[in-house]
């Protein structure tokens, strides 16, 4: 809990602030003397990705990664968001204007946007839906089912400026974009060749390549065998002395080929966790390419509010929620207000950008679980900007089998609450110069809560954060990082445990900020450019 939090003494700061002082003077090169400042705060180097300035000049201005001994390292995240990262959200011609009328707004609108989705294609889009300043009155889900179609209010402000989808009658859910997506497989598999892919990688070695080129997608799968459960402890979970199952089957992670050389793919986006064939054999790693119908794609929600009545209870009650963005690519969210939904946000689509979105709370849910305000399950997902107020809620969380890169940037969450990958082995998350001052940010083993939730997360690092607490646990196998970040330690055995506590994640440059002064924005201009910065309002 929260309130568990213990406060740093003064004496202890002090004793840091003078160690930093000689560290900045000492070991600092220039290029880190002129970095930006967190809160007057002079950065230094982290450890794990730093600024190259080595005496050749070869890597000057560089990020450069340290390894671990296998050579995991911390994966480019730079590849989130919309259209793959650093890309402009595009401004859509309004091809049609409604106006609010009293009753259910609700057939109306979902009117205007079918119309809209039978337009013809141009540059990608059919148009966009502009919703006049009011308020909308809506009695039942808003659905967008076709590609190219944006729903944009005139402002997500309150009062006679802006527009107010208004929630009534039965609980439900205020915008839903549901692509049914099919992945099939196509031509022949073939198997992984390396005995040990550290995560970080940008490339994969099979047995054969036969039919494989660049802009093809492929399937990278795992099993979930019994020796790689052992190896991470997952293979004894019980709750009211009942077996709990924390992953069985297969995990699965989708990327697209870069390149082929002879048998080595290079991949357009990093791998977020590593392969151990000393866990996975039999039956080994298999690698096929696979094709994607049914996905919807460059569809946007902006500039309007989302309000439902004040509500409480528990989670197991319906509530109701703010939008829903399922089997879509390429879209995004912004200048979007929420209030008092619960539960509110879920995306499980790819490369998606929510830019400048907010969440309040009039009443906190009730009840030792809590919901999710914002919950990122998809892959290639930034969320830039976004700012929670409210208590008892998990700012952001993630469901099972999840594969980054995932990026919360410069989020703002206040209140009592977490940001907590929360169940069955998220990979690849970055929290990047994000701000929870009286909750927490949690890398952990969650044990047998829920129904076996188990290792939540690897790979995972927070960067330049401020937060009461961090619960930074290590995974086996595995790694997280908590770098340049402010707040207090905390130690926990698995729950349900009374001992002994889980081995620590890795922290670097504790309670001292590091340059650069976001990882994201660093490793996005080093791919793309300065021009990609200026395009997500960098």
């Amino acid at each position: 809990m929260v309130n568990h939090y213990r406060k740093h003494r003064a004496v202890k700061i002090k004793k840091l602030w003078g160690t930093v002082g000689i560290l900045v003077i000492s070991c600092c090169y220039a290029s880190v003397m002129n970095a930006q400042q967190s809160n007057g705060k002079p950065s230094v180097q982290s450890k794990w990705v730093y600024i190259g300035a080595d005496k050749t000049g070869n890597q000057a201005g560089k990020l450069i990664y340290k390894r671990t001994e296998k050579g995991d390292r911390i994966m480019d995240f730079s590849n989130a968001g919309y259209k793959g990262g650093g890309v402009a959200l595009p401004q859509v011609p309004v091809k049609l204007r409604l106006a609010p009328v009293t009753g259910d707004n609700t057939a109306a609108i979902q009117a205007a946007i079918d119309r809209v989705g039978q337009m013809p294609l141009v540059a990608g889009y059919r148009g966009a839906v502009l919703l006049a300043p009011g308020v909308f009155d809506c009695y039942s889900a808003l659905k967008i089912s076709t590609s190219g179609v944006v729903l944009k209010g005139s402002g997500s402000i309150n009062g006679k400026q802006g527009t107010v989808l208004q929630l009534k009658d039965k609980p439900h859910t205020a915008i839903e974009i549901r692509g049914q997506v099919k992945v099939t497989p196509v031509g022949k598999a073939t198997k992984l060749e390396d005995s040990y892919l550290p995560a970080g990688a940008d490339y994969i070695n099979v047995q054969s390549s036969a039919g494989l080129k660049t802009g093809d997608w492929i399937r990278i799968t795992k099993s979930v065998t019994p020796a790689w459960l052992h190896f991470m402890g997952m293979d004894h979970l019980t709750r009211n002395n009942k077996p709990q199952t924390w992953l069985s089957g297969a995990l699965t992670t989708e990327r697209q080929i870069a390149a082929v050389t002879g048998n080595k793919l290079m991949l357009e986006v990093p791998l977020a966790d590593s392969y151990d064939s000393q866990y996975l054999n039999p039956p080994g790693v298999t690698v096929e390419r696979i094709q994607y119908t049914g996905e919807l794609s460059d569809i946007g929600i902006e500039d309007l509010s989302i309000y439902a009545q004040e509500q409480s209870g528990t989670i197991s009650q319906r509530h109701d929620k703010a939008f829903t963005l399922s089997g879509v690519k390429d879209a995004w969210v912004r200048n979007v207000r929420i209030l008092n939904t619960v539960n509110s946000i879920s995306v499980t689509g790819r490369r998606i950008t929510l830019d400048h979105v907010s969440i309040e709370h009039a009443l906190p849910t009730t009840g030792a679980a809590k919901p999710a305000d914002i919950n990122g399950s998809g892959t290639q997902l930034l969320f830039n900007q976004c700012s929670i107020r409210g208590d008892n809620v998990f700012y952001f969380a993630t469901g099972a089998r999840v594969t980054g890169p995932i990026v919360l940037l410069n989020c703002t969450f206040t209140g009592k609450g977490w940001i907590q990958p929360h169940q069955r082995w998220a990979t690849g998350i970055l929290i990047d110069g994000c701000k929870v001052p009286d909750g927490g940010i949690d890398f952990m083993n969650r044990g047998a809560y829920g129904s076996g939730h188990g290792w939540a997360v690897g790979w995972a690092v927070a960067w330049n954060c401020q937060a009461a607490g961090y619960l930074n646990q290590m995974p086996p196998g595995s790694a997280n990082w908590v770098i340049g970040s402010t707040g207090e330690k905390m130690y926990k055995p698995m729950p349900f445990d009374k001992s002994p506590d889980v081995p620590e994640g890795i922290y670097d440059a504790y309670e001292t900020p590091v340059a650069p002064k976001s990882l994201y924005l660093a490793q996005l201009k080093e791919r793309l450019g300065a021009g990609a910065l200026r395009n997500i309002g960098y």
